[in-house]
């Protein structure tokens, strides 16, 4: 299950998107850090057809974990050469230009 939650600022709209059982976790690799925070990432519980819709109307994504990141990658919305492991846990960020 992925959990989709849209965060408003100003004209921008943020989609965090996270595998679920990835929530509240953190992760470090060298200097890397990730912190996967409930209040952040935790919302609606998504179907692909939800992250699509979020993905598509979003202008920025935070997006982490296995599921979530080959839905976006096999659909276009990011390129996999740009997603980052963190300890073994994939991350990828979306800014539409």
């Amino acid at each position: 299950m992925i959990s989709v939650r849209m965060h408003q600022r100003g004209s921008e709209l943020l989609l965090a998107a996270a595998d679920k059982e990835l929530i509240g976790r953190k992760f470090s690799e060298g200097a890397l850090r990730l912190d996967v925070r409930a209040s952040f990432y935790e919302g609606e519980d998504a179907s692909e057809a939800l992250l699509l819709n979020r993905l598509s109307i979003c202008s920025m994504a935070n997006l982490v974990g296995e599921k979530t990141i080959a839905i976006a990658a096999r659909e276009g919305f990011i390129d996999r050469d740009c997603v980052i492991i963190i300890d073994g846990i994939p991350h990828a960020q979306l800014a539409k230009m």
